[in-house]
Formats: structure tokens, sequence, C-alpha cells
């Protein structure tokens, strides 16, 4: 009888290690498959390049309050302080639902511009487990323009205002210092001046980061309208952003003077070759208003 028992007990402990280490195996092979996965991040600073939306989100929990600053044309001279005298701007709240869901409004003085948009990202750039060397997002923008119209012929409905940009952003990290990204758009006009114009434009875009030094970068954004109307010109900025305290400070020189898609990617009436380009500024501060899963139970 002691015998059995002891022998039984020895049973029920070796089948316990046996039990024990194989959760251990378990455990280690999720822990390595995790770590063997590495996002790729900081393909651009700031979540626009200059105007347009950028590859990257907010961070979950985060509320990023942002000013877009364009003042008026450098060739008007010294009469407007070159531009300085005239300005317009967009205020916003970008806010992170999830690592891949971002979500944004804002209100422009140009035109009198309300929008909203949200932001998915549907593949990450990563390396390790998997390879993939590009990230995917989708981002879809629906703005009502809110100025009164002059005209007494016809009485706009509300819907009439509105319009809507959608966009693909495919972008690549390609080392440390050089980052591009390709943004082909639809945008639609719900109502348009006349019958030959079109109420679905394309357009590509086209951006880039340069990495310059630590904290400083160069980057540049370019739309090519496939459908053109007359007067109107591709937009092109060029700017410079500077990260100082985990803030990025965004300075530069466009064409445009709308902020929103619709304006200043198709209504851009300013031109490089005659030198009506206009000096501008992204600031932003951000807040967290809900930490992350992983750091709500740590005592600061």
């Amino acid at each position: 009888m002691f015998l059995r028992t002891i022998s039984l007990t020895a049973l029920l402990l070796l089948l316990l290690s046996i039990h024990t280490a194989a959760q251990t195996v378990d455990l280690f092979a999720e822990v390595n498959k995790t770590i063997s996965t590495d996002i790729t991040t900081g393909t651009f600073k700031a979540t626009r390049i200059v105007n347009g939306q950028s590859i990257e989100n907010v961070g979950s929990g985060v509320l990023d309050f942002k000013i877009l600053h364009r003042f008026g044309a450098l060739n008007q001279g010294g009469y407007n302080f070159f531009g300085l005298d005239q300005a317009t701007m967009r205020l916003g709240l970008d806010y992170g639902i999830n690592n891949r869901l971002m979500v944004g409004i804002g209100r422009s003085t140009f035109e009198k511009q309300y929008d909203a948009f949200l932001k998915y990202k549907i593949i990450r750039q990563q390396k390790g487990a998997k390879n993939i060397p590009f990230s995917l997002s989708y981002a879809s923008t629906i703005i009502y323009k809110s100025l009164r119209d002059a005209t007494t012929t016809y009485t706009p409905y509300v819907s009439d205002k509105f319009s809507y940009a959608h966009q693909l952003l495919l972008a690549s990290k390609i080392n440390d210092y050089l980052s591009i990204q390709l943004t082909p758009t639809l945008i639609h006009y719900n109502m348009v001046d006349t019958k030959t114009i079109p109420n679905d434009f394309y357009s590509l875009g086209f951006g880039f980061r340069q990495r310059v030094s630590k904290r400083v970068n160069i980057t540049t954004e370019y739309f090519y309208r496939l459908n053109k109307l007359d007067g109107y010109y591709d937009p092109l900025s060029v700017g410079v952003d500077i990260e100082t305290g985990g803030h990025v400070f965004q300075l530069h020189v466009s064409n445009s003077t709308g902020m929103t898609e619709r304006t200043f990617i198709n209504e851009t009436t300013g031109s490089w070759g005659k030198g009506d380009l206009r000096f501008g500024f992204n600031i932003s501060r951000v807040f967290t208003l809900r930490k992350p899963k992983e750091l709500r139970n740590i005592k600061w």
C-alpha cells in the first residue's frame, strides 16, 4: 500500500512537471513571436505631410489639437508685407480610436468650410515574422462649404454644398533618412457650376521625407490632377519639419490657400511660375485622454 502511494505520487509529479514544461514552451513561443515582428514607425513625422494626409496616425487614446495657418501671396509686395497682412487658418481635432483607426474634425476660414475624416491603417510596414515593405491606409473626408452664395437665381440645397474625398495612402520607409508616399485620390462634388464640368475629379499625390539631421526633415508634397479645370494649378508644397520635445513644428511654402482636399488639390489658383506662393505652418498640441491597456495599471 505504501509503495503504491509513493508510485502514484511520483506519477502525478511527473505529469505535473510535463504539463508545466509544455506551458512554458508555449508561453515563450508566443513571446518570441511577438518580439520577432517589428512594426515600422516614423515613416513621416506628422499626420500630415503638408496639407495632405500622411500614413501616420495619432496614438490610441491621444487627442491632437492642430492649427494650420497660411499667409497671403508673397508676390503682393511690401504694402501687404509680402502676404503677412492676410491669413487663412484651419482649427482641427484629431483622435486615435485605436492603433489603426483615427478620426478628425476641422473648420477652415477659407470658404468657411467644415470637414470631418477618418483614416484607417489597412496594412502596416513590418519586418521579422512578417516582411511587408509598405504601409497602406484609407482616408475618407466629407467637406461642407458654408460660404453664402452670391447668386439669387437658384437657392442651393444643403446637400449641394457637400463634397467628398476618398484616398489610398501607400507609403514606405526606405530607411531612417528617406520615406515616400503615393496617394491616389477621388474628389466628388455634389454640385458643379455647369453641365460640362464633371462631378468626379481624379488625382495622384506624391510625397516624400528626407532627413537632414536628428531633428530636421525636408518634406515635399505634389498632386497631379488627371482632369483639369482652366484657371487652377497643380498644388506643390515644400516644407521643413522640426522636432521639438516630442512635437513637430512644420514650416512650408505652397501655392495653395485652402487646407481641405477639395480646395488644395482641385482649387489652387496660385502658380509657382508667377511667384504666387504662400508661407505657412502647422503646429499641434497632443493630450493623452486614455492610457494604453499595458500602462493603465502602472502607478507613476
